[in-house]
């Protein structure tokens, strides 16, 4: 039987049943992504005639779908936080995209080079690409859409902290492919590291960012009231911003996660009460739910097909400490002073989902550079990844639940918009 209508036959049955399975397992305390794991696996595991999903043999394919689904995601992302960007409202966030990462890139920097013998290029590779937590399957941790009122500091901290570090965390994939390509031949290869990838490309994304946001803010909300030009009314608006922003800044040689997510943020800011905010999620979380579908489903199927095969001991053991041990503890450093309570600052810390946005990393700099311990990574990364699904997946909906149970008999009502999610004591 043709590979090819079998592989869509799968994916429509799949994307099908997200009409009706993410709301059947909120009643349960199983994430829908462990589901379609699972389904993955199976379909793998039967002797079907599917494409291969290993993402060893492929990086390319790997590359454009994942980067696909990050950019979607952060684009919905974007669009569903309503508190508008300050320094002060965003402590937490920009605490854990500065402290947090840096920390987590640090240490598994040093565990990758010490423990698994992997070069220093290798090793940062390894940090880089675990460091950022993931926008596309942190729903469950999330703020809802624009219309939703339950915005509290735990939701919002996971949500704006998914956004901002997909592109923060691109910087040190950029020093892992330098140390790899240059740092032996070019005794410049830092101060351009430096003015060009952690510098120029983090400016440029933000700019661009703004200014199509704004752009963007201006022809959907403001022209129409001042002219005759018409409204816009349809919620594919987004994916086409996403698609603009993603590519304008790229072909200028910026970061263009960072350029969606400024972008997104820029057109939430404006006009906050109209329901067209709403349209646009509804419209871009659909899409993202059927990528991550088709994702989730190769994942599940690369894990039976060998994605795992070069997993040592030492490097599961790696992972597990990453989850459990480094993600929590280097997060405290980031909520000290806060006025959180001690079951949020617990859930800031655990909830640091790990996801696409790894596998796209890692995809990225091995098109760039052939380490050699490529398939030493994939397999540290896909088991990473496959933990986290399963651990935040089976705890993530139970513990929020409590953690709104617990405010609620506390009495504290959601944060407005503008309202300082927590206080320096």
């Amino acid at each position: 039987m043709d590979k090819y209508v079998i592989a869509i036959s799968v994916v429509g049955v799949a994307a099908l049943s997200m009409a009706w399975i993410p709301r059947l397992t909120e009643r349960t305390f199983i994430s829908y992504p462990i589901l379609f794991l699972l389904v993955g696996m199976f379909v793998y595991w039967v002797p079907f005639e599917l494409p291969s999903p290993n993402p060893i043999r492929g990086e390319k394919y790997a590359v454009h779908l994942t980067e696909l689904s990050v950019i979607i995601s952060l684009m919905g992302t974007g669009l569903k936080i309503r508190r508008k960007f300050g320094l002060k409202l965003w402590r937490i966030p920009l605490r854990l995209v500065s402290i947090t990462m840096l920390l987590c890139i640090g240490a598994l920097a040093f565990l990758g080079w010490s423990v698994l013998g992997f070069s220093i290029a290798a090793a940062v590779l390894l940090g880089a690409v675990l460091a950022p937590t993931d926008p596309v399957l942190a729903e469950q941790v999330q703020v809802g859409p624009p219309d939703d009122e339950e915005e509290d500091v735990v939701r919002f901290s996971l949500t704006s902290e998914a956004g901002l570090n997909d592109g923060s965390a691109f910087p040190f994939t950029w020093l892992a492919v330098v140390l790899a390509v240059s740092a032996g031949s070019n005794p410049d290869w830092f101060a351009e590291w430096v003015m060009r990838d952690l510098i120029y490309r983090i400016v440029v994304g933000v700019a661009m960012g703004y200014a199509i946001g704004w752009a963007l803010a201006f022809l959907i909300f403001k022209l129409p009231k001042i002219s005759k030009f018409p409204k816009a009314n349809e919620g594919f608006l987004a994916l086409s911003a996403t698609l603009v922003s993603y590519g304008f800044t790229e072909f200028v040689h910026g970061y263009g996660f960072i350029a969606v997510f400024v972008t997104a943020l820029t057109m939430s800011s404006y006009e906050e009460e109209d329901e067209y905010h709403t349209e646009m999620h509804d419209f871009i979380n659909q899409i993202e739910r059927i990528v991550m579908v088709i994702l989730l489903i190769l994942f599940g199927g690369s894990i039976v097909s060998g994605l795992l095969d070069h997993l040592t001991w030492q490097g599961a053991l790696i992972g597990l400490a990453f989850l459990f041990v480094i993600r929590p503890l280097t997060t405290l450093p980031s909520l000290i002073g806060t006025r959180s309570t001690v079951r949020e600052k617990v859930a800031i810390s655990f909830f640091g989902i790990r996801g696409i946005g790894s596998f796209y990393y890692l995809s990225f700099a091995l098109n760039e550079y052939d380490f050699k311990e490529a398939n030493e990574l994939w397999s540290v990364v896909g088991f990473v990844v496959m933990v986290s699904i399963m651990l935040h997946g089976v705890t993530a909906s139970r513990a929020m639940r409590k953690l709104d149970v617990e405010r609620k008999k506390e009495g504290i009502e959601p944060l407005a918009p503008d309202e300082v999610p927590d206080e320096i004591t």
